[in-house]
Formats: C-alpha cells, sequence, structure tokens
C-alpha cells in the first residue's frame, strides 16, 4: 500500500519552502533517515530525510515549486498510475494496514520520530469539487482504476455520468487546479479559467498552462482571448520584455524585507558616525597573518578585530546590548555577535553565540565558519536568531559608511566602512594613516545619545590600540 509524506514544520514558524532538488527517482529503494530532498526555506536550505523505510512510488511536487506546509511531497509503495485521487480510492482496510506497516511505527520500528505515518495519515484529503465523483460507498473503487465484476456494473454506470459533470461545475466556479499549476498561473500572469484543462478529473495540469504560455495548444487560444488587454498592451510597449527581469520575491529576500520593514517602522532609529585611525590594528592584523599565531588554518582580517572591539565595548557599555520587551528593558549580559553576510540567496545575520567569553582564536574560527556556513546557504534557522548586537561590514563593497538598520530584537548595529589611506594629524604633522569610518544605528526608546556615543568611541578606541582588547 502507499503512503504519502507532507512537507513537515521545519520550525521557526515557517509555512512553505521551495523545492530545490529530489535526491531519489521513482523506483529507489530509500531507508529511514536517507535524505530525500533538499528545500529551500527562507532561512536556509535543509536536507528533508526519509521517515521511512520502502520504495519510492512518486515524486508529487516538481523541483522549483513553492509549496506550502502540509502539502504531500513524495508518495511510498508502489504506483498507483499517478492518479491524484489514489489515496482516497483505498480500500478502508487498506489504509489500515498503511498505517501499521510502512516501516512499523506502530511498535517503534523503523519510522523516522516526529513525522512517521500515523494511524489515519495514510487516508487522502479529499479534494475541493471532486464529491461529487466519489462514491457513496468508500469500499467501492471507481471503474477507471479497476475492472468492476458484473454485479458492480450499475454501480460503475451510476458513478459515470457524475464525474463527467465534474468539470463543468468547477468550471461554474473555481477552477480544479492544484497550488503549485495555480502559482504558475499567476506567475505568467494568465487566467486559469481561461485555460481549457486536460486533467482525467477535469482540473488544469502544469502542461496545460506552460501550453498557455507558450502559445500552443487549445488552452493558449482560449488564455489569449481573455488575457487580449494585456497582450495589447505589450505589443503598444514594443519590447519591453528583453529589457525587464522579474525575479521572485520569496525566500531569504522577502523574510529579510520582513524583519526590516519591521525595524524601521517600530524602532526610532539614530546613528552616529566616528572615523577611525586604524593604522595600528593594521599593523596587527599583518603580524598574526604572517606568524601563524592563531593557528595555521585561521583567517585574519581586520573584522576579526572589529569583532572583538565590539565585545570589548558592550562590555564597557553593557546597555547598548539590550532590547525592549513590552514594558521591560531586557539588558542582556552575553554577547551573540551578528555578522550580516551577503549571500547569493539574500542577506542574512547569523550569529557567533558567547562571543564576549572568546580569545581571539575562538572568535576567528567562529566567524570563519560562520562565513563558511553562509556561503553554502546552509545556515541553520538557530544559527539567525538569538543575537544581541550586529556587525555589517560594508568596507568590502569599496563604502565608506552607512546607516544601517537594527536587527529585530537587537538595540544597535555596526557598520565598518573601508580602510583607506587618508592625510592624519599625529602630534603636529599631517601624515598618511589608514583610516575608517564606523557608524552605528541604535534604537532610540532603548539607548540614548550618550550610551550611543561611548559606545562608539569605544570600539574607536580599541581599534586605535588593540593592546586594550587583550587585557
Amino acid at each position: 500500500m502507499s503512503f504519502e509524506f507532507p512537507l513537515p514544520d521545519v520550525g521557526e514558524g515557517l509555512t512553505e519552502a521551495d523545492i530545490v532538488s529530489w535526491k531519489v527517482a521513482v523506483g529507489d529503494t530509500v531507508t529511514v533517515n536517507q535524505i530525500l530532498v533538499e528545500i529551500e526555506t527562507a532561512k536556509s536550505l535543509v536536507e528533508l530525510p526519509s521517515p521511512q523505510a520502502g520504495e519510492v512510488g512518486a515524486l508529487l511536487v516538481e523541483e522549483g515549486q513553492t509549496i506550502e506546509v502540509g502539502t504531500p511531497i513524495i508518495r511510498f509503495g508502489g504506483s498507483d498510475g499517478g492518479s491524484d485521487n489514489a489515496g482516497a480510492s483505498a480500500p478502508a482496510a487498506g489504509e489500515t494496514q498503511a498505517a501499521t506497516e510502512g516501516g512499523g511505527d506502530a511498535e517503534g520500528g523503523a519510522t523516522l520520530v516526529g513525522y512517521g505515518a500515523k494511524a489515519a495519515s495514510s487516508k487522502r484529503r479529499p479534494r475541493k469539487g471532486a464529491g461529487v465523483a466519489a462514491p457513496a460507498n468508500p469500499s467501492q473503487a471507481p471503474a477507471a482504476q479497476e475492472a468492476p465484476a458484473p454485479a458492480a456494473a450499475p454501480a460503475a454506470a451510476a458513478a459515470a455520468p457524475a464525474e463527467a459533470t465534474a468539470p463543468a461545475t468547477a468550471s461554474a466556479g473555481k477552477p480544479l487546479a492544484k497550488p503549485p499549476v495555480r502559482k504558475l498561473a499567476k506567475d505568467l500572469g494568465l487566467d486559469l479559467a481561461a485555460i481549457a484543462p486536460t486533467g482525467s478529473r477535469g482540473e488544469v495540469t502544469r502542461d496545460d498552462v506552460k501550453a498557455a504560455a507558450s502559445g500552443t495548444g487549445a488552452a493558449a487560444t482560449a488564455a489569449a482571448v481573455t488575457s487580449a488587454g494585456a497582450t495589447a498592451a505589450s505589443a503598444g510597449a514594443g519590447s519591453s520584455g528583453e529589457l525587464e527581469e522579474r525575479i521572485p520575491f520569496k525566500g531569504v529576500a522577502k523574510m529579510m524585507a520582513k524583519a526590516m520593514v519591521e525595524s524601521a517602522f517600530t524602532m526610532p532609529h539614530v546613528t552616529e558616525f566616528l572615523d577611525v585611525d586604524v593604522t595600528e590594528t593594521m599593523a596587527f592584523v599583518r603580524r598574526l597573518k604572517s606568524t601563524k599565531f592563531l593557528g595555521e588554518d585561521i583567517k585574519v582580517s581586520p573584522l576579526l578585530l572589529v569583532a572583538k572591539a565590539v565585545a570589548w565595548a558592550v562590555a564597557r557599555n553593557p546597555r547598548i546590548n539590550s532590547c525592549l520587551e513590552g514594558d521591560e528593558i531586557v539588558v542582556k549580559k552575553y554577547v551573540n555577535l551578528g555578522v550580516a553576510a551577503a549571500t547569493p540567496r539574500g542577506l542574512i545575520v547569523p550569529n557567533i553565540k558567547g562571543a564576549h567569553a572568546m580569545g581571539l582564536t575562538d572568535l576567528a574560527q567562529g566567524i570563519q565558519d560562520l562565513t563558511a556556513l553562509a556561503r553554502s546557504g546552509k545556515t541553520p534557522p538557530a544559527d539567525q536568531s538569538g543575537g544581541t548586537i550586529t556587525i555589517t561590514n560594508v568596507g568590502v563593497f569599496g563604502v565608506d559608511a552607512g546607516t544601517p538598520i537594527i536587527n529585530p530584537g537587537e538595540a544597535a548595529i555596526l557598520a565598518f566602512g573601508q580602510i583607506r589611506k587618508k592625510p592624519w594629524v599625529v602630534g603636529d604633522e599631517i601624515v598618511p594613516r589608514d583610516i575608517t569610518t564606523l557608524s552605528v544605528s541604535a534604537d532610540h526608546r532603548v539607548v540614548d545619545g550618550e550610551i550611543i556615543s561611548k559606545f562608539l568611541a569605544d570600539v574607536g578606541r580599541g581599534l586605535e590600540d588593540p593592546t586594550l582588547l587583550l587585557a
């Protein structure tokens, strides 16, 4: 018997995910905890393990589709010929058997803990509009799937007219289509009601939508009539389609945008700037690199000293490391140091837990591991939550300064600008020095100008004389 595995809740309040790549194919035999598919949530790439052992009967979702939690993604067991209502047409006794076989979860057998097959999990939720075609008795299988006995002929004949009217019923209201197909049509600007369905149940399929978009088949003709206004507008614009690119607004980019809007419109931001002579810091970085003092495989950069200076300055100004929760200001006596990272999937802010207690070696390793995970796109959600203060290194893009937006749940963020040779007054002389600009944005509800200024001045002081950071 078959068992369908739905997209599980991967935590962090996420409700949907994109199917990135399948790691199995139809016909493969898989074991418990074998990786089935790689999905992309709004925070990271996640590999989903198999909840049970068995044969892959069907992959129910294509790569690149965005689906909601709870949507079936894979079917275990023999192929049912690809019928959408295979689960609903299975005999009731088979449903009970599927719940007790499929890895034996009832006895604590080979089923992944957390989302294995449950007693009623193999019963497919009925489709909208499918109730007209469903037999009154669950034991009566549709004639399209089994050759009926002579005695069952009247029942099959009675069911046939009902199924014949299902497409008409759907067309009178909302057209039948799976959620991914609806999304595809929406993204392509097509009206589902204008696309001629070719599905066995009168539903619009993915191929129907693609045919309408490419201008082939009967579906395209119907869609073209409905979208005549849009077509005329496109024609008037000439080759505007070649001059524009539409990028899906989803995943990390959408989650970060939501966080930034929340921050910008709930926190009164105030930003201060400070030019700092980091000549001694750069000399210290060069010494650490040449001596390999922190380890052969440890990468040393100015960001390491900035991170150390932030942790040092937080200890001297603990109020900057706080947040507002209801009617209370929570001052945190630990530093989970966030480092903004630009990745191909968008901006993320993982954090180094316990940065306040780390020496240079541990802090350098933490930054190195954080960066590697971010580039791979596999930073776990836990590493992106619980931050207390953040650094954003805008200098790597050749920028001197900025007014960064505070990460929600924190009270301050420090922007580290590029380091450039500039004329600088030392004593009574003007000499070339390595200069950078630091800027701090802070939540003015939580901290006032004095705290912000003292914190920023201490970060600058630590970078001017890095020996202070080693005390």
